[in-house]
């Protein structure tokens, strides 16, 4: 590969990529940029530029594209169409219900034992998402969504709660032909021992020890596998990452949602372990041929650094000091460069310190141990990422 482009890119990624000013959602400007440059392959990461329907316009035009199309973008930005797909063909996920009415919403929750699930009918960056302890929470959502409208005008989906360990399965999908990753576990809550508010995510690690051989085929078999091969029955064939935020509950794995796109901050302790290379991965799926994919017996494990505040109101603009001291890798989330090029926090969640080793006690001692080497004093962290399987 001779060239990469970032559209908008990041002080990070800089290093690596051409940083390009055109924003995810900009599907003309970026089409015109990827023509007027000879763009060989073009890789989705943003959700919302998948539901703006950039891989429909770069088909259209005859150019190669890793990502779902719109319609197929669909099993992310409506999970009433998740939830649609899932139950025509069988795939195991919660009972559910939809509403556009909050004094509807409201009698239904009420008759429901707790904790209630209530879920953003669209895409809201990961926050779309509340699971009621109390009546009291769940009226707080419900109104929040649908009389508030936070996350814009919509609908929510009630679900069932679904009790049991966590776990994030991408698999990169060529219509019926699905090509497993490696499993990851994130941690969503913002403080240690999962305490505090809803996040995009504050850590990730992998593999997930405590999720069997057995349990991952399963889940491969009667989850991603059907889901493709559905997508594929509904007119809608899926290209790009189907991930699967699932959970092993009693009855087997069942589906919490889908993502149409790579999860953040699972891909940050999953890609590292591909030994393999990733292009070949992105045309296989674009082409449709087969790709044998090799990882290591490696542990990774990630811990985000996010802004004061997160995931309520921020400052942006803290210094970042000693990233060069970091043995391990370090992704930027947030990040920017100030007027005399130094380094600043720029979003919620800023940065991602990773750890390797032969186990995850080890990569989590790495990871903590690179923390300690970066001054960013208007950054917290958690202590505690991998605590599930540290414990065990």
């Amino acid at each position: 590969m001779e060239k990469i482009y970032c559209a908008p890119g990041n002080a990070g990624i800089a290093a690596q990529a051409e940083c390009v000013a055109i924003q995810p959602t900009d599907v003309e400007a970026l089409l015109d940029f990827a023509r007027k440059n000879g763009v060989d392959l073009t890789v989705v990461g943003p959700e919302a530029a998948l539901a703006a329907g950039v891989v429909n316009r770069f088909q259209e035009e005859g150019l190669r594209i890793f990502g779902p199309t719109k319609e197929a973008a669909r099993i992310e930005s409506s999970k009433e169409f998740a939830k649609q797909i899932m139950v025509k063909y069988g795939i195991p996920t919660g009972d559910y219900a939809t509403f556009t009415d909050f004094d509807e919403a409201w009698a239904y929750v009420k008759e429901r034992p707790l904790p209630a699930v209530i879920k953003y009918d669209g895409l809201a960056a990961g926050k779309g998402v509340v699971v009621a302890m109390s009546y009291d929470e769940a009226e707080a959502a419900l109104r929040d969504m649908l009389l508030d409208a936070t996350f814009g005008k919509g609908k929510v989906i009630v679900e069932e709660f679904l009790a049991g360990p966590e776990f994030s399965f991408m698999c990169v999908a060529s219509g019926e032909k699905v090509y497993p990753l490696e499993l990851a576990q994130d941690h969503k809550r913002a403080y240690d021992g999962d305490k505090g508010p809803n996040t995009g995510g504050m850590g990730a690690y992998s593999p997930v020890p405590f999720i069997s051989d057995e349990v991952r085929r399963q889940a491969l078999e009667t989850i991603l596998k059907p889901t493709a091969k559905a997508m594929v029955s509904e007119g809608v064939p899926f290209t790009g990452v189907l991930y699967g935020g699932l959970i092993l509950t009693e009855q087997g794995p069942k589906v919490i949602e889908f993502n149409a796109r790579f999860g953040d901050p699972e891909t940050e302790v999953v890609l590292p372990r591909l030994e393999s290379d990733i292009l070949d991965l992105f045309e296989a799926a674009v082409d449709g041929t087969d790709c044998e994919l090799r990882w290591s017996p490696d542990a990774c494990l990630g811990v985000v650094l996010a802004a004061e505040g997160y995931p309520g109101k921020y400052a942006k603009a803290c210094p970042i000091n000693g990233l060069e001291n970091a043995r391990g890798k370090v992704y930027h989330m947030g990040t920017a460069s100030d007027a005399d090029g130094r380094l600043v926090s720029a979003g919620g969640r800023v940065l991602m310190v990773t750890g390797r080793g032969a186990d995850l006690a080890e990569a989590n001692m790495a990871a903590l141990a690179d923390i300690a080497r970066i001054e960013a004093p208007g950054l917290f962290h958690r202590t505690d990422i991998g605590r599930q399987a540290l414990a065990k």
